[in-house]
């Protein structure tokens, strides 16, 4: 078999201190490794000198999503057989109709387990998926909720949900340090972390030296979902919802270079450029047989060994230079994950 194709071709080995807990502060001070693709060479320096590296006709394209407080805990409700009351976990991913959403439930439950939450919040269990997700529909105080209403009770009630590998309980720093400058449109279980490194001064000159557009990627907790196949093809890959604006749309469509801050900025534009949908479900895997088609430069931070988003990146550069660079950052003790350090390609 192709070793491109190969799961554990994408393995490294990370030290455990380099899993960044928190972010550095001022954030624009987080470290910047830039690989130029034309040259081959690697340059090391700090977030806060990233417009110093970017070509000078490109725009920029950023996802808008926010992060929801999608963790909430509480209980189950005892049923007619004296059941139930135990404490249960729940995750929200995303709603699947105007009433039912997908789940990930930490605690047993079968189907027509209800759970009781704070506020009155009560969720019902319609179905087991075989990945382990469950299907539940939300009721508040008696009444049947639809989204627009679910997001408000969860920012009142909810924690924001770090990924699984920081280890921790969230905090009051981190609804503010997990969420980027410019998020907006609420439905993220998880930061588009390429984005989580601007501060105000440094967006507003990106800004004044470059055309910016936005595109929404609601980041699922699929992207946390480890690659568990031998051929990285038979990958189930998540779909997550996502809208282009008409305005970046013809962007899109002309010759004009682009740059993509993050993988789900990434994922959505490629999309497009195979579709020409501007809503809906984005499922593409992106790999080194897979190869972008539309953006040109990437920033991005470090990601997880054996993931999709470590292959997305060695679609841009390949999975020996992916990996080359890894190493290089590790030897530099650069900080790893959502909190951590960044990568642009140019």
């Amino acid at each position: 078999m192709d070793i491109e194709l190969l799961t554990n071709s994408y393995d490294y080995e990370l030290p455990t201190h380099l899993i960044a807990q928190t972010p550095v502060y001022p954030r624009d001070h987080a470290k910047l490794l830039v690989y130029n693709r034309a040259t081959n060479t690697t340059t090391h320096t700090t977030f806060k000198y990233l417009l110093d590296f970017l070509p000078k006709e490109c725009d920029v394209f950023l996802n808008d999503t926010k992060v929801i407080k999608a963790r909430i805990f509480g209980k189950k409700m005892i049923d007619a057989n004296k059941q139930g009351g135990g404490k249960v976990e729940l995750l929200f991913n995303k709603p699947l109709t105007a009433h039912e959403y997908l789940v990930m439930i930490r605690g047993k439950v079968r189907i027509g387990t209800q759970l009781l939450f704070e506020d009155e919040l009560v969720a019902t269990v319609i179905k087991l998926n075989s990945d382990g997700s469950r299907v539940v529909t939300f009721r508040h105080k008696e009444q049947e909720i639809r989204f627009e209403e679910l997001v408000q009770l969860l920012d009142k009630i909810g924690h924001i949900p770090l990924p699984p590998y920081m280890q921790r309980q969230d905090n009051k720093e981190d609804e503010r340090d997990y969420q980027s400058l410019f998020a907006k449109k609420a439905g993220a279980v998880a930061a588009p972390t390429a984005s989580l490194h601007f501060t105000p001064e440094l967006f507003e000159k990106l800004q004044k030296q470059h055309r910016t557009h936005r595109v929404t990627l609601h980041v699922g907790a699929g992207t946390f979902k480890p690659v568990e196949v031998k051929n990285i093809l038979e990958h189930p890959m998540h779909s997550e919802y996502f809208e282009i604006p008409k305005e970046s749309a013809e962007v899109l469509n002309s010759k004009r270079d682009i740059l993509a801050i993050g993988t789900t900025v990434t994922r959505t534009v490629e999309y497009f450029a195979r579709t020409g949908k501007t809503f809906g479900e984005c499922d593409l895997f992106l790999h080194p047989l897979n190869k972008p088609q539309r953006v040109n430069h990437l920033l991005t931070n470090f990601h997880l060994p054996k993931s999709t988003l470590i292959m997305l990146v060695s679609a841009f550069v390949g999975r020996k230079k992916t990996l080359e660079l890894y190493h290089e950052a590790i030897s530099k003790e650069y900080r790893f994950f959502s909190y951590g350090d960044a990568m642009l390609i140019i």
